[in-house]
C-alpha cells in the first residue's frame, strides 16, 4: 500500500520551484522584499509559504499571509498546503474568504483575498503577528493587488521594517515590481537589521525554472470573419468554433481539455453547444461555480472519463487542473471599463494579451506533452497587446478612493503603484464619495465612510445597506444588497422584487450563496453599528471570528460577467441617504404612502434608490424610461415591469448602436423614494430658453434630467431672455430678423467691402453679427421678449450701427459700393452685390459708347457687366467691355437683329448713340 506521506513528501520535491528558494530566503535577509518568478505549476504558491512559515525544511516558525486574486484561488491553494501536510484546512493552514473562514489558533499560513487582506491592513496597519506576505499572481494587475502592494511598502517603511514581502509573478515581467518593491521597500531584513543595497535600487528577482514539458501550438482560425467583441457582445459564430474546435481536438488528441472563455455567459452557450459530446463531461469553472464542482474539477478526473473543463481567466495562473493536455483558447479576455461620460461601468470583453496567451497554453504542459490550439489567425498574434491593461487605467475607483482617504491619503499620491490613478476617474470618484457622505471636503474619510469601508462591499452598496436598514431594517435591507452585491441569474428576471422572492425560497446554487451573503451583511451592519448620514454611532470594531464583516474581494460588485458598482452615471450624481417615509404597499403594485410595512416591490425600489440614485429612472413611453443621469434606458420584450411610472435601475448595459441603455434588473420604485434617494440630484431654478422655435421661460424643479414640475414664468429675468434669444439666433439664422430688400442690399454690400478692403468695414457673416448681436442688436434684444418681437427688428436698420462711422470711412459708403450706376443712355442700373464678383445687369444698347465698364472699392475692381437682349435675357457676360465691342459684338448683333429688328444694332456701337428705346422712337 503506498505511504501517503511519501507521496507528499514526493510531490514536495517534484516542485521546480524548490531550486529557488535558497536565493529568496537569501534575498528576503538581505532586503526584506524580492521578487519571485516562478511559471504555473513550479510550487509558488504552496511550496513558499510553507518553507517561509517553517513547517517545511526547518527553521523558525513563522506567520505568512498569502493574498490571492479570487476566492476560488484561495480555497485551492489552502487546501493543496494542507494536503501536503497531511492535514485539512482549518490547522496550520487556512484560508478567509467573503463569508467563509477556516483557520484557528493554530494557523501559521493563512491564504486571503485580496479585498481580505485590504480590510485587515485598514484596521491593523503594523500586521501585528505576521511574520510575511506573499502576494501571489501580481503580474495580473488587479486593483485590490497593487493597492495591497502600495499599502504594504507603506507600513514597511513607517511601521515595519521587518515585515517580510515577495510579490510572485508567474510572468517574466518583474522589471516594474522589482523597481517598485525596491523603492519602497527599503526597510531592510529580519529586524530592520538590512545590510542590502541603498534606496532605489530594485528588488532582488529570483528566478524559478518551469516545468518543461514542450506545448505545441495548432493555429485553428474560424474559417468565416468574425465580429469582434463589443462591450460585452461576443459574435455567436465565435461560440460555435469553439465548440466544434473542442470537438476537433477531442478527436484528434488524448487527455482532458481546458477550454478559456471570456465569461459566464459564454461557458454556458458553449457547454450547451456541447451538450452531446461522448465519453465526456463538460464542467463550468467560475467564480460562482458550486465549491462542490470546483472542487470536483481541481481533484481529477475519476473512472477514467476524459472531462472538458470550461473554464474563464481565473484557470490561467492561480489553479492546476489535473488531466489537462489540450487547452483551447478562444482569444478573448474580459477587462473592467469605466465610462464616465455615461457613467457605466461594466466589464468589457477585449482580446487576451500575449502574456495571457502564454499563460494559458502553459496549462497544457504541466505534467506532460501537451497542445494548445488558438482561434485566430497566426498572422495576428503578433499584433496583440503585450500584456494586460492594469485595472487601475480603466476601472471605476471608488472603492479604491475610500480605500486610500482610509488610509490617510486621498489622493493616492504617496503610495508606490506601478500605475497611477487616473485624475479625472479619481476626481469622480472623491464626488460620488463625498455624496454619500464618506469623505469630507478635504477627502479625508469621515466616520461613516471608514464604517461603510468595513462591509466589504462597494461604496454605493454599503451607502444602501446603512441607509436602507434605517427604514427597512438590517435583513431586508441586506438580503437585497446581497442580490445586487453578485447579480442573480438571468432566469430570475429583470424585476428585483421577484428575483428576491425566487432567491428566498430558491435552492439553486446562487440561492445558497445569496442567503450566505445576506447573512453576513446583516451581522456586519449589526456589529458595526448602522451610522446614520453624519456618522451615526455604533460599534466600529471588526465581527466576531476575527475578520468577520470586514471580508470582501476588493469592493468591486461582481455578477460573474461584469462589475458593477460606479455603473450609474457620473460620480457627482449620487444621491444623499433617503429621507421620509419612502415607498410602501404590497409587493404587487407601485409603493404607497403611510405607515404599514413596505413589501417587497417598495423594499427592493427604495434600497436599489440608494445604491444607483443616478438611475432612478421615469417612463416616457410604452418600454421606454429615462434615468436621472440623463440617459435613456428601454425594458426587454416581456418584462413584467412594463407600465411601472418610475424604476429604480440596479442593472444597465448599452447594446451595440443603441442609443439608449437596456435595462437587466430593476425594481418598481415610485417619486417619493427617487426624490429621496437621489436628493443630491435635485433642483429647481428658473429656466429661460430657445424651446420649439420661441422663448420657452418656466420655473422648474428637477431630478437630474428628469422634470418633474414647471410651471410659465410671468417675468422673467430680462438677461435670461436676451441670452435665449441671442441662443434662437444661432440656432435658425439671422432670418428670424426682418430683412426688407433694401436690408439685405446693405449688408451685401458690406460684406463686399469687407472681403476687398477689410480693415474698418466688418465681417457681416451670420456668425460673426452673432459674436457682436449686442453691438448692433442690443437695444432690441433688450425689449424684446419672444419670436415675434425679433421679427419686428429692421436688420438694416439695426446694421447700420456697425458701419465705420468712427473712422469716417462710413460717409465713402455709397462711394465705395454704390447702390446704381448710372449708364449712357441715362438710367440709373443697380449693382446685385449678391454674388461673389458686383454685377451690372443692363440692356445691351443702353451701353452703346461705353468703351470700359466701371471700377468700383475705390478703382480696384471692375464690374463684371451682363448685357441682356432687349426682352431682358442675358446675351453676353464680359468684364472688358471694349473687347466685347471688338470680338463678341459681331456675333451677338447677327443672332439678335432679326429677332428684335425695332431695336438699333449698329455696325460700330463705339460710336452709336445708347438708348432705352425702339428704333421708332429713337
Amino acid at each position: 500500500m503506498t505511504d501517503p506521506a511519501a507521496v507528499r513528501a514526493e510531490a514536495l520535491d517534484r516542485l521546480p520551484v524548490r531550486e529557488a528558494v535558497p536565493e529568496l530566503l537569501r534575498a528576503l535577509d538581505g532586503r526584506g522584499v524580492a521578487v519571485l518568478c516562478a511559471p504555473p505549476g513550479t510550487g509558488k504558491t504552496t511550496l513558499v509559504p510553507l518553507v517561509l512559515a517553517g513547517l517545511v525544511g526547518g527553521g523558525p516558525v513563522r506567520r505568512v499571509l498569502v493574498a490571492e486574486p479570487r476566492r476560488i484561488a484561495a480555497r485551492a491553494a489552502a487546501r493543496r498546503m494542507a494536503w501536503l501536510l497531511g492535514e485539512r484546512p482549518g490547522g496550520r493552514v487556512g484560508f478567509t474568504v467573503r463569508g467563509e473562514r477556516q483557520a484557528g489558533p493554530g494557523t501559521v499560513v493563512e491564504v486571503v483575498t485580496t479585498g481580505v487582506l485590504l480590510q485587515r491592513l485598514q484596521r491593523d496597519q503594523e500586521l501585528a503577528g505576521v511574520d510575511a506576505v506573499v502576494l501571489d499572481e501580481c503580474h495580473e494587475r488587479h486593483l485590490d493587488a497593487d493597492t495591497a502592494a502600495a499599502f504594504l511598502l507603506d507600513v514597511r517603511a513607517a511601521l515595519r521594517p521587518d515585515l517580510r514581502l515577495i510579490a510572485a509573478s508567474a510572468t517574466t515581467d518583474a522589471e516594474g515590481w522589482a523597481r517598485l518593491l525596491g523603492d519602497g521597500g527599503n526597510g531592510g531584513g529580519d529586524g530592520g537589521a538590512g545590510g542590502g543595497e541603498g534606496p532605489g535600487e530594485p528588488a532582488p528577482v529570483v528566478s524559478a525554472p518551469g516545468v518543461s514539458h514542450p506545448v505545441e501550438v495548432v493555429w485553428a482560425p474560424p474559417e468565416r470573419p468574425v465580429r469582434p467583441p463589443h462591450g460585452m457582445r461576443v459574435d455567436p459564430a465565435l461560440l460555435d468554433h469553439v465548440a466544434a474546435v473542442v470537438r476537433r481536438a477531442l478527436r484528434e488528441r488524448e487527455g482532458d481539455v481546458l477550454c478559456f472563455l471570456p465569461g459566464v455567459g459564454e461557458i454556458a452557450r458553449v457547454a450547451g453547444k456541447l451538450g452531446g459530446v461522448a465519453d465526456a463531461e463538460v464542467l463550468q469553472v467560475h467564480g460562482r461555480a458550486p465549491a462542490a464542482v470546483q472542487e470536483a474539477v481541481l481533484a481529477g478526473a475519476d473512472g477514467g472519463r476524459r472531462r472538458v473543463v470550461l473554464a474563464t481567466s481565473v484557470a490561467e495562473s492561480s489553479l492546476t487542473v489535473p488531466g489537462v493536455r489540450i487547452v483551447v483558447d478562444c482569444g478573448l479576455a474580459r477587462e473592467p471599463r469605466m465610462d464616465h461620460a455615461r457613467g457605466l461601468s461594466a466589464l468589457t470583453t477585449v482580446r487576451a494579451s500575449r502574456a495571457a496567451a502564454r499563460q494559458r497554453a502553459g496549462r497544457a504542459g504541466r505534467e506532460a506533452p501537451g497542445v494548445v490550439y488558438r482561434c485566430w489567425p497566426e498572422a495576428e498574434d503578433a499584433r496583440l497587446p503585450r500584456f494586460p491593461s492594469p485595472e487601475i487605467a480603466g476601472a471605476d475607483l471608488t472603492a479604491f478612493a475610500l480605500q486610500t482617504a482610509c488610509w490617510g491619503d486621498p489622493d493616492a499620491s504617496g503610495l508606490a503603484l506601478l500605475d497611477p490613478p487616473p485624475a479625472g476617474a479619481m476626481a469622480a470618484a472623491r464626488e460620488t464619495l463625498a455624496a454619500i457622505g464618506a469623505v469630507d471636503a478635504a477627502g479625508r474619510a469621515t466616520e461613516r465612510g471608514t464604517r461603510m469601508a468595513r462591509l466589504g462591499l462597494h461604496p454605493r452598496l454599503a451607502r444602501a445597506l446603512v441607509d436602507g436598514a434605517k427604514e427597512v431594517g438590517a435583513r431586508r435591507a441586506a438580503e437585497v444588497v446581497a442580490l445586487l452585491s453578485e447579480e442573480p441569474p438571468r432566469e430570475y428576471g429583470d424585476d428585483l422584487a421577484a428575483a428576491w422572492r425566487t432567491a428566498r425560497h430558491g435552492g439553486d446554487p446562487y440561492a445558497a450563496r445569496w442567503r450566505q451573503e445576506a447573512r453576513r451583511l446583516e451581522r456586519a451592519l449589526t456589529t458595526a453599528g448602522t451610522p446614520g448620514p453624519d456618522g451615526g454611532r455604533g460599534a466600529a470594531g471588526p465581527a466576531p471570528g476575527g475578520d468577520g464583516p470586514a471580508h470582501g474581494d476588493g469592493g468591486r460588485v461582481r455578477d460573474g460577467d461584469r462589475t458593477r458598482g460606479g455603473d450609474g452615471g457620473p460620480a457627482h450624481r449620487s444621491g444623499g441617504p433617503a429621507r421620509g417615509g419612502g415607498p410602501r404597499g404590497g409587493d404587487g403594485g407601485p409603493a404607497r404612502g403611510g405607515d404599514g410595512p413596505r413589501g417587497d416591490d417598495a423594499v427592493a425600489g427604495l434600497v436599489a434608490a440608494l445604491a444607483f440614485p443616478e438611475r432612478v429612472a421615469r417612463r416616457r413611453g410604452e418600454r421606454a424610461y429615462l434615468m436621472a443621469a440623463g440617459t435613456g434606458a428601454e425594458l426587454g420584450d416581456g418584462s413584467r415591469l412594463g407600465g411601472a411610472p418610475w424604476l429604480a435601475v440596479a442593472v444597465a448595459d448599452r447594446p451595440v448602436a443603441s442609443a439608449s441603455a437596456r435595462v437587466r434588473l430593476a425594481a418598481v420604485t415610485d417619486e417619493d423614494t427617487a426624490r429621496a434617494a437621489a436628493a443630491a440630484l435635485a433642483s429647481e431654478g428658473e429656466e429661460v430658453r430657445w424651446a420649439d422655435g420661441n422663448v420657452l421661460a418656466r420655473r422648474v424643479a428637477r431630478l437630474g434630467a428628469i422634470e418633474l414640475v414647471s410651471r410659465p414664468l410671468a417675468d422673467p429675468d430680462p438677461e435670461l431672455v436676451r441670452r435665449a434669444l441671442l441662443e434662437g439666433l444661432r440656432r435658425e439664422g439671422t432670418g428670424l430678423l426682418r430683412w426688407s430688400a433694401q436690408a439685405t442690399a446693405v449688408r451685401q454690400r458690406m460684406a463686399f467691402l469687407h472681403r476687398e478692403l477689410g480693415g474698418a468695414w466688418p465681417d457681416v457673416s451670420d456668425e460673426a453679427l452673432l459674436d457682436r448681436a449686442d453691438d448692433w442688436l442690443g437695444t432690441e434684444l433688450a425689449r424684446a421678449r419672444g419670436r415675434a418681437d425679433l421679427g419686428r427688428v429692421d436688420a438694416g436698420q439695426a446694421l447700420a450701427r456697425l458701419m465705420p462711422w468712427a473712422t469716417g470711412e462710413a460717409a465713402r459708403f455709397e462711394e465705395l459700393a454704390p447702390e446704381r450706376i448710372e449708364v449712357p443712355s441715362g438710367s440709373r442700373v443697380r449693382v446685385d452685390y449678391g454674388a461673389e464678383r458686383p454685377v451690372l445687369a443692363v440692356k445691351l444698347q443702353e451701353l452703346f459708347g461705353w468703351q470700359e465698364a466701371p471700377r468700383i472699392a475705390g478703382g480696384r475692381v471692375p464690374l463684371l457687366i451682363h448685357l441682356l437682349s432687349p426682352a431682358g435675357r442675358p446675351a453676353a457676360v464680359t468684364a472688358d467691355l471694349a473687347s466685347f465691342w471688338k470680338d463678341g459684338y459681331r456675333s451677338v448683333r447677327a443672332e439678335l437683329r432679326g429677332r428684335y429688328p425695332k431695336h438699333p444694332w449698329p455696325e460700330d456701337p463705339t460710336t452709336a448713340q445708347p438708348t432705352r428705346r425702339t428704333n421708332n422712337r429713337h
